[in-house]
């Protein structure tokens, strides 16, 4: 018998390249496997980041008055020394105009504002907001001179 006719080096070299090519094809696979488990990973991290930024994001929006047409504050000392200056503060949500009576400085709407004020006598401030419908609110404070 001669090597041909057993199968001889031939068909031993082509068993070594089918397993080779078996070989390949599994680590192919492993690799692709691989790839996409990192994708999917990944894609989840992304995920759960964008969950979070929209759950901040509410919160900040809730904070900030959320929908509701409202003074949020509106706040000053209950006295000062005659010629001493004050400061009226207050907070806004969903307001398009701010009007600050009596007032000559400008006003405009703002989630936390302070503007200085220096009355000669007791005076009643009113700050009232307007939205976009035209619907508007008001509140006053005293501020006493002494």
């Amino acid at each position: 018998m001669t090597n041909e006719s057993m199968g001889g080096p031939n068909a031993k070299l082509l068993t070594v390249v089918k397993f080779m090519w078996l070989v390949l094809a599994v680590a192919a696979l492993f690799v692709g496997w691989i790839f996409f488990s990192r994708w999917q990973e990944a894609r989840q991290i992304q995920q759960r980041a964008l969950e979070k930024k929209r759950a901040e994001d509410q919160r900040t929006f809730d904070q900030m008055g959320g929908n509701r047409f409202e003074i949020r504050s509106f706040y000053g000392p209950a006295f000062i020394r005659r010629g001493e200056t004050a400061q009226l503060c207050y907070g806004v949500s969903n307001a398009k105009k701010v009007r600050l009576t009596p007032q000559s400085n400008a006003v405009w709407p703002s989630l936390n504002r302070c503007v200085n004020v220096s009355p000669a006598k007791d005076t009643t401030y009113t700050l009232t907001i307007e939205d976009a419908q035209g619907n508007t609110k008001s509140a006053s404070l005293t501020l006493q001179v002494r």
